[in-house]
């Protein structure tokens, strides 16, 4: 079993993969180097991470073919901190965060991604390739006629090729065709070059230099927990999309603990923290790479790229690798959820809707799937708590009244529960409270049956509460015998 999953994940089929990891590269050039302006620091020490992180998470990582760099959304919570004290508080707390996400892998907290809803992923999808798409639009926008030209043709070869041979990817053609064709006519286009400084060595080791005090550990905590929440949720849920695209599972706390290592490694060797890239990763998937060879080699081959590759590197057109990035967001963006927005429940094409909303509005990832789990968690309550019945029995003949309870007790459907029970009309009756198909499921439910029972009581009504299954049992002697210990 070992070695048939060994060979799996690095023997299948090498040639596509390695194909499949050379495009997922080119489509992070433009984004890593991007989000390194917007952490504020040189795009060397994003390409650092990439290929640090790529290399780490290959071999420690949970999910197959998924692609690990540097990310906007963790570049946004490291912003500050790089502007307050510098890179070197930036490096440690990627250290910590690094160590935080380890500890949640081995504390297998990853089976929160359950909480996650079909909804949230949709609209976290979607929202990611609208922002993909709107990072283009500086290079796109105000560009000389070379320019559209460039892209134009660039997005000609990436979608009519495939038409012809699927042998060699479109993006990899577009990039090798369009460079030559510009370095040749000399074409007025910005290249990669122009972007800033790119890498002129290879990384090396270095722990961050910030004093080993209480001090800095109160300045990095904060980043360092935010770096680790972002980067977990965006690497949980890139997986979690991979599993869905090629019908297979992945773990998600090896994922989480590997993350972690990446991470440590990134930052003891000048890279900033980052997560799993959905836009590259689809790439990664959309041309073959199915196993850890594909996910390896984006990084090596960036390193290669960067390093030893440099002068033709610089030469690339931004055009076409913004060609590329329009392909990676339309081939991200789920049209599918466009139809069903219509047919789905209402409730779920809110909560995709607005997950989509607040992400593109924030450009904050995590928060749009924060909203997206909150939202969900909120339509999921109510609608178990209208699940709640409970059937009246007059039974005048021996004076009593019967209520027959179905459903699910707990803080949402508690209040109906207790505004159920009329004491005016069991005046001069006894009370059954039947339970046999209720299940109480919290304190507050337990409190909800404890605060009838004495309203009953407190009006001289004598009150009979059977039917409780086991684990309503358990719940309420549990909290009976601490309330007793109080």
């Amino acid at each position: 079993m070992q070695f048939s999953s060994i060979r799996r994940d690095w023997a299948a089929n090498p040639t596509r993969e390695l194909l499949a990891g050379a495009v997922a590269t080119f489509a992070l050039i433009p984004e890593v180097i991007a989000f390194s302006f917007v952490a504020g620091v040189d795009p060397q020490v994003g390409l650092f991470a990439s290929f640090i992180i790529g290399i780490v998470i290959a071999f420690a990582g949970g999910r197959p073919a998924m692609i690990s760099a540097a990310a906007g959304s963790v570049a946004l919570v490291a912003a500050p901190l790089v502007h307050s004290h510098g890179l070197p508080y930036l490096l440690a707390a990627g250290v910590l965060a690094g160590m935080i996400q380890i500890l949640f892998g081995i504390l297998r907290l990853g089976v929160l991604m359950r909480f996650v809803s079909k909804s949230v992923r949709t609209g976290f999808v979607n929202a990611l390739a609208i922002l993909i798409f709107w990072a283009q639009m500086p290079h796109i926008l105000g560009g000389s006629w070379p320019t559209y030209a460039v892209m134009a043709a660039g997005l000609a070869i990436i979608y009519l090729l495939p038409r012809i041979t699927t042998a060699i990817p479109s993006p990899l053609v577009c990039i090798l065709v369009l460079t030559v064709v510009c370095t040749v006519l000399n074409l007025p286009v910005e290249t990669v070059a122009e972007l800033g400084r790119l890498p002129d060595g290879m990384p090396f080791f270095s722990w961050p230099a910030v004093p080993m005090t209480l001090d800095t550990l109160i300045i990095i905590a904060g980043p360092a927990i935010a770096i680790a929440i972002v980067g977990l949720l965006e690497s949980m849920m890139t997986a979690s999309v991979v599993d869905d695209l090629t019908d297979t599972t992945s773990s998600k706390n090896r994922e989480c603990s590997g993350l972690g290592i990446a991470n440590v490694a990134s930052s003891l060797f000048g890279g900033i923290a980052g997560c799993g890239m959905i836009g590259q990763t689809v790439s990664n998937v959309k041309y073959g790479g199915r196993g850890r060879l594909s996910t390896l080699f984006a990084g090596a081959f960036l390193l290669l790229l960067m390093v030893v590759l440099k002068p033709w590197v610089s030469e690339v057109p931004v055009a076409a690798l913004v060609a590329i990035m329009v392909m990676v967001s339309i081939d991200t963006f789920d049209w599918s959820s466009l139809r069903t927005v219509v047919v789905h429940p209402k409730t779920s094409s809110v909560v995709m809707s607005l997950t989509v909303l607040v992400t593109v509005v924030t450009s904050n990832l995590a928060l749009g799937v924060a909203v997206g789990v909150v939202l969900s968690g909120v339509f999921f309550a109510f609608k178990v708590a209208r699940l709640l019945d409970v059937e009246i029995q007059r039974d005048d003949e021996n004076a009593r009244v019967i209520y027959r309870i179905t459903g699910q007790v707990f803080f949402a459907s508690a209040d109906a529960f207790i505004d159920a029970f009329d004491i005016v009309a069991a005046d001069g009756m006894s009370v059954e409270i039947d339970v046999t198909h209720a299940h109480f499921w919290d304190i507050t439910a337990v409190a909800a049956l404890d605060k009838v029972v004495k309203r009953f009581r407190t009006h001289k009504v004598a009150v009979q509460v059977h039917g409780l299954n086991a684990a309503s049992t358990t719940l309420i002697d549990r909290l009976d015998a601490a309330a007793r210990l109080a």
